[in-house]
C-alpha cells in the first residue's frame, strides 16, 4: 500500500471502525502501537501506524515535515506530507471498507498536527473523530481548516500545562477555534509535559466508543 512504511494491529473479528495513529516528531511506526490495546481493549478497531516520510536528523526516527517554529510547518514538506497522508487514508478506506465516519485519525505532537489537517482539511471527508494529543491545528500557506461542515467530527484534546516542547496554549486556541463553529470539543489540561498523561487512557477510550459506537447486537 502507498508510499508510507506502516504497521497494524487488525481487530478481532470483523472491525467495527478504524484508528489512524500518527507519531510525532523523531519516532517512527512503532511508537504508538502499543496504544492499540490500551485504547481499545476489546480490539473492536483495525489500528494503523503510518511512518512519516522525512528522516529525522541525528536520529533514526522520522518526521512529517520540517518545522519553521512550533506552530507553523515549512509549506512544503507540510503539504507533500499532506497529499502523501491522503492517499494513504484513502488507500486504508479502500482496503478495509471502512468509511471516513467510522475512522478516528490520532497522534501525537507532530502527529496531532497532521491529524488536525487531514481532518480538518477542506478536501478531506469529515471523519468520525480527531484524537489530539500535545499538538495544535497547524498555521501554513496553502491549508486551511475547513469547520463549518466538521459538526458530526469529535475532537480529543488533552495537553499538559507544563509542556515546555508545544506549549499549553496551542491546545487551548484549539479549542478556542473549533468550538465556536460547533465542532464538539472534549478538553482536558492536565500536569503533564510533552508526554501523554496515563490518566487520560480511560478518558480516551470512553471517547473512542462514543466516536466509533459498538454495532447493534441482536
Amino acid at each position: 500500500m502507498a508510499r508510507l512504511v506502516y504497521r497494524e494491529r487488525p481487530a478481532t473479528g470483523e472491525a467495527e471502525g478504524l484508528l489512524v495513529l500518527h507519531h510525532g516528531r523523531g519516532a517512527d511506526e512503532s511508537d504508538l502501537l502499543p496504544l492499540a490495546d490500551l485504547l481499545d481493549p476489546d480490539r473492536r478497531l483495525h489500528v494503523v501506524t503510518p511512518r512519516g516520510p522525512l528522516p529525522f536528523p541525528g536520529t533514526f526516527g522520522y518526521r512529517w515535515y520540517e518545522p519553521r517554529e512550533v506552530g507553523y510547518p515549512d509549506p512544503n514538506t507540510f503539504l507533500s506530507s499532506y497529499r502523501a497522508l491522503g492517499e494513504f487514508h484513502d488507500e486504508l478506506r479502500e482496503q478495509t471498507g471502512l468509511t471516513p465516519e467510522q475512522t478516528v485519525l490520532g497522534g501525537f505532537s507532530m502527529g496531532t498536527a497532521m491529524s488536525y489537517a487531514l481532518g480538518l482539511g477542506a478536501d478531506r471527508l469529515p471523519p468520525a473523530g480527531i484524537l489530539a494529543l500535545s499538538g495544535f491545528i497547524p498555521s501554513v500557506e496553502g491549508w486551511e481548516p475547513s469547520l463549518h461542515d466538521r459538526r458530526n467530527t469529535q475532537v480529543l484534546i488533552a495537553h499538559g500545562r507544563n509542556d515546555p516542547v508545544i506549549p499549553v496554549s496551542f491546545g487551548r486556541a484549539a479549542r478556542e477555534l473549533l468550538e465556536p463553529a460547533g465542532v464538539p470539543v472534549d478538553y482536558r489540561e492536565s500536569e503533564a509535559a510533552h508526554n501523554i498523561d496515563p490518566r487520560d487512557v480511560p478518558r480516551i477510550v470512553g471517547w473512542l466508543e462514543r466516536a466509533l459506537p459498538r454495532r447493534a447486537t441482536d
